[in-house]
């Protein structure tokens, strides 16, 4: 019966968030193109841009099963819903752009889509907070209130109880303990719940009183109790949840995966091990390099013409470079130095006054033009636009052994551009420092933290006194 209600307001939430889409494209069309107030000579008819808006849609709808943002979210602050909107929304708006790109759809009003944009944040955001405060005010009342038992009054269910206490907007109410060695609490007793018995006692409990949640806060000698406690609240129809006694060692949002038919813990959060972030960042990569190709490609072929000029050789410099879980791959870029052994420039860092550079390879590595062609690399799946930079064999080989955590970096895809060179860290700088700017971002991945760093990086521009 709970999955059956949670699929309809599931769906609900999808259908409302449709509706909302649609009425957003109404009053954008009618701002923009019937109101008067923004002048305009010519637009497209009505029903091309209803096409588009059913597009986005059905894109937007789409990105949120994928994402899971209309699974129930009774523990998740309303921040964190505006974040997934917004995630969401823009997301759902460059895939829609990518679209009319590709079918060289020119002629979409860009103030339309902007208003579009921002009034789908608007009134999505609206609705969204207005049933939130709604569902405040029915568990403020005593309604849709969530009973909850802890087994174990030490410091796990004692800390659980204080971080209940502390968010009575989730609408979680502590009926009690269980415990078997503790009859009163230490700290004032005004504060906690009263311990109702023995864990032993947990049936009668459970049919004396209404309970919704069973939460296991015992230590981990008592492992050998949990089968038959789960056992008894499954019989009683009771939702079970445990807090590992070892949790200190988890991070703040523990991955559970599944090998074999075995649970197994993931201890450090990484938010791209999720398939659905994943399919939104290599969606996002591949039109992004599509793009970046398109419009610098006459650019390109005045490069290859400047290489071809100045100095004998091929255009592309191959290099092998460790990425996405320490498999190597070549990466590409302009050569900018002369041609020479393949140990030297595998195993040499360069220098700000290298001989083995070019005159125009300077300009480019100066200009970080050289980089153009790893938009291949990302088109083809060896690389994002936004990760930690990739490195040769050579020296990973070296830096895992001297800097601690080094190899973390290899968890994702390696990227054009990252959270520490948008810093300034290129170059001649402390690879420690890169390190822990790419564990950071690794552990705090975001699709908007993507778009701030590719902003940060053309803000501050392709020059740098670091790359040489």
């Amino acid at each position: 019966m709970i999955r059956r209600s949670q699929g309809m307001l599931t769906q609900l939430y999808a259908g409302c968030d449709f509706i909302i889409m649609q009425c957003s494209f109404l009053v954008a069309f009618y701002i923009k193109f019937m109101s008067g107030w923004m002048g305009y000579e010519w637009h497209l008819p009505r029903s091309n841009y209803l096409t588009w808006s059913l597009i986005y849609g059905v894109i937007a709808v789409g990105l949120g099963y994928l994402t899971n943002f209309y699974s129930p979210k009774r523990k998740k602050r309303f921040s964190f819903e505006v974040f997934k909107i917004i995630q969401i929304q823009a997301v759902s708006l460059l895939i829609l752009i990518m679209i009319l790109f590709l079918l060289k759809q020119m002629d979409v009003s860009r103030h339309f889509l902007a208003m579009f944009f921002i009034s789908n944040l608007v009134f999505i955001g609206f609705y969204r907070y207005a049933i939130k405060l709604g569902l405040k005010s029915l568990r403020e009342k005593g309604y849709n209130k969530q009973f909850v038992l802890i087994l174990g009054a030490g410091s796990l269910g004692r800390r659980f109880y204080k971080n209940v206490m502390h968010h009575p907007e989730l609408g979680f109410e502590v009926v009690g303990f269980l415990d078997d060695f503790q009859t009163a609490h230490e700290e004032s007793p005004q504060y906690y719940k009263p311990i109702l018995g023995k864990v032993e006692e947990l049936e009668s409990i459970l049919q004396s009183m209404l309970v919704d949640e069973v939460i296991i806060a015992l230590p981990l000698d008592a492992h050998d109790k949990y089968g038959h406690i789960i056992s008894i609240c499954e019989k009683a129809g009771v939702r079970t949840m445990i807090i590992p006694d070892y949790y200190d060692f988890l991070p703040a949002r523990p991955h559970f995966d599944n090998f074999a038919g075995m649970p197994l813990i993931n201890v450090r959060d990484i938010p791209l091990d999720d398939l659905s972030n994943r399919v939104m960042k290599r969606m996002f990569d591949i039109g992004f390099s599509l793009i970046a190709i398109a419009f610098t490609l006459p650019l390109m072929l005045i490069i290859v013409l400047g290489i071809k000029a100045t100095s004998k050789g091929p255009i592309i410099f191959k290099q092998e470079r460790v990425g996405l879980n320490r498999r190597t791959f070549q990466m590409y870029k302009f050569r900018s130095m002369k041609v020479l052994e393949q140990a030297s420039s595998d195993q040499q860092w360069t220098t700000a006054d290298d001989p083995r550079k070019t005159k125009f390879g300077s300009f480019l590595r100066k200009t970080s033009l050289d980089e153009l062609p790893q938009f291949f690399n990302v088109l083809f799946g060896h690389m994002s636009v936004v990760g930690p930079r990739p490195e040769r064999p050579f020296f990973v080989e070296q830096f895992k052994e001297e800097i601690p955590k080094y190899m973390v970096k290899h968890h994702i895809r390696p990227g054009i551009t990252g959270w520490a060179q948008s810093n300034g860290l290129r170059g001649d700088t402390s690879i420690k420092d890169r390190i822990s700017y790419d564990i950071f971002y690794i552990e705090n991945w975001t699709f908007l933290f993507d778009i701030k760093i590719i902003w940060k990086t053309v803000w501050n521009g392709f020059v740098n006194k670091n790359a040489y």
